[in-house]
C-alpha cells in the first residue's frame, strides 16, 4: 500500500505541473514538498470521501498553506471530489471556482485558506466542537514553516495545548524555504520541537517526503492522548526533480518548455522506481 502511494505521489506531481502550465502560474515548490503529506492523509488516514462529505462524523482538513492549492486540487481530484480535467481546463481562469487558493465553493474543501496563520486557529475550533459533540472526528491542518512567523499560530498553539485537544494533528511542511529565501534568514525556526512541546504538544519529527514515515507519524498521533500532536515534516522544496529542488526561485514559477520536459521525465522516473521497489 505504501509503495503504491509513493508512486501515486509522483504521478500527482505530474498533474500539478500540468495544472500550473495550463493556468500559467502556481506555487510549484511548495506543492512538491507538501504532496506526500496530502496523499497520506487522504488515501491512508482520514475518514473523508465524496460519499461522506456531509457526514458530521467525518474527519476535517484545512490546508493552511493555501498557496499550495495545486497539490490539493490534484489530490482531491484523485479522490473523486471533482475531475482532473475540470481542474486542468478551469484553473486560474476568469470566473472559475478553481482559483489560486482553496475555495469552499468546491466539494471537499472545508474553508477558504491562504491568508497565513488562520488554519490552525480554525482547526482548534473544529476540534473543540467535535469533542463537545462527542464525535469521533479528527482534525488536521498543514502549515508552511514560513507561516510560523504569524502570531496567530502561536496563540492557537497555546490554546490547543491548554484544552488538551488530542483529536487535533497539525503538520508543518518544513522545507526551509519561503518566497524571500531561507526561513532561517527571514525568521529562524530551529528548535521547533522544543517550542511546540513548551506549548503542551506531542511532537514528532519525520522525513516528510516519505509516505511510510508519515504513516507512522499519523498513527502515533492517533494513539496520543491528552494533548494535540505536531508533525514536523522535514521536506525538500521542489521535491521530485533536481531542476526545482531546494531552490527558493521555484516558490512560484512556471517552467519553460525545456524545464517542463526535464521535470516530467524526472517525476516519471521516480514513479517507475516506486512502482517496482
Amino acid at each position: 500500500m505504501e509503495q503504491n502511494l509513493t508512486a501515486l505521489s509522483y504521478r500527482l506531481r505530474q498533474h500539478v505541473v500540468d495544472i500550473i502550465m495550463a493556468g500559467k502560474g502556481g506555487h510549484i515548490g511548495g506543492d512538491m514538498s507538501v504532496i506526500d503529506a496530502l496523499v497520506t492523509l487522504y488515501f491512508d488516514q482520514m475518514n473523508i470521501s465524496p460519499e461522506n462529505v456531509n457526514d458530521p462524523d467525518r474527519d476535517l482538513f484545512v490546508l493552511s498553506k493555501g498557496h499550495s492549492v495545486e497539490a490539493y486540487y490534484a489530490v482531491l481530484a484523485e479522490k473523486g471530489f471533482f475531475t482532473y480535467e475540470e481542474v486542468l481546463e478551469n484553473f486560474s481562469k476568469f470566473g472559475s471556482k478553481f482559483i489560486g487558493h482553496p475555495n469552499n465553493k468546491l466539494p471537499g474543501i472545508e474553508m477558504n485558506s491562504g491568508s497565513l496563520g488562520h488554519g490552525l486557529p480554525v482547526c482548534i475550533g473544529m476540534a473543540l466542537a467535535a469533542r463537545m459533540d462527542n464525535r469521533p472526528t479528527r482534525v488536521y491542518t498543514v502549515m508552511g514553516d514560513g507561516e510560523l512567523a504569524e502570531g496567530s499560530v502561536w496563540e492557537g498553539a497555546m490554546a490547543a495545548g491548554h484544552y488538551r485537544l488530542d483529536n487535533l494533528c497539525a503538520v508543518v511542511d518544513r522545507n526551509r524555504l519561503q518566497i524571500s529565501g531561507s526561513t532561517e534568514d527571514v525568521m529562524h525556526h530551529d528548535n521547533l520541537a522544543d517550542r511546540w512541546a513548551a506549548f503542551g504538544w506531542h511532537v514528532i519529527s519525520v522525513d516528510g517526503n516519505s509516505i511510510p514515515a508519515l504513516h507512522g507519524a499519523f498513527e502515533e498521533a492517533k494513539q496520543t492522548k491528552g494533548c494535540p500532536t505536531l508533525i514536523i515534516a522535514n521536506t525538500t522544496k521542489g521535491c521530485g526533480s533536481p531542476v526545482m529542488e531546494n531552490k527558493a526561485a521555484w516558490h512560484h514559477k512556471v517552467p519553460t518548455a525545456e524545464e517542463y520536459a526535464q521535470i516530467m521525465a524526472d517525476l516519471k522516473a521516480r514513479e517507475e522506481v516506486a512502482l517496482h521497489e
